[in-house]
């Protein structure tokens, strides 16, 4: 199962529509897939499901991670990086065995003109030494408000073709 993960939890986000559109595309290849909007993320997750403690609320989340076996992460720039609430997400999960061994694909967005290229390469630090094998084909997407219709798919050209790239490699990875 493929488990696609909207990387903030801030309200009326692009990164979820992203989320949608790569879930939308991968089902019509048809490819099983999930979407997790770090939204629904238990409020009390720092106190309660860190260091080995593990909630209720989480454990349907972490049974999800325990059963995909690949991974695609929408991952919006904030402040040069990638949002707190990933890597709180990451650190809430059963270490080794949640990413061990398992795939990966990235995907940065950003409002500026970059497309979140640091914090995608500062979240592949993270891929690695979690064991998780990502896909070398990174999209930076730049200017995430002008690549969406009103529907929340992509219209541009170059868009679309790297977006059906990386989603054709992934599925085949």
């Amino acid at each position: 199962m493929v488990t696609i993960i909207s990387g903030t939890n801030r309200p009326s986000n692009n990164t979820l529509k992203v989320a949608e559109y790569y879930q939308r595309i991968l089902q019509q290849k048809g490819l099983e897939t999930t979407l997790l909007n770090l939204q629904v993320l238990p409020p009390s997750l720092i106190a309660s499901d860190l260091y080995g403690k593990r909630s209720e609320a989480f454990l349907p989340i972490q049974e999800m991670v325990d059963r995909s076996t690949k991974f695609l992460f929408i991952i919006p720039e904030y402040n040069g990086s990638f949002p707190g609430v990933l890597k709180t997400f990451i650190d809430a999960c059963t270490f080794p065995g949640s990413f061990y061994d398992k795939k990966a694909a990235l995907v940065g967005v950003s409002s500026g003109k970059y497309g979140n290229i640091r914090g995608v390469d500062h979240f592949g630090g993270v891929c690695s030494y979690l064991h998780l094998h990502v896909l070398p084909l990174r999209l930076h997407i730049a200017s995430i408000k002008t690549e969406l219709d009103e529907n929340g798919n992509f219209y541009k050209e170059d868009t679309l073709k790297f977006t059906g790239e990386q989603m054709d490699k992934f599925i085949a990875f």
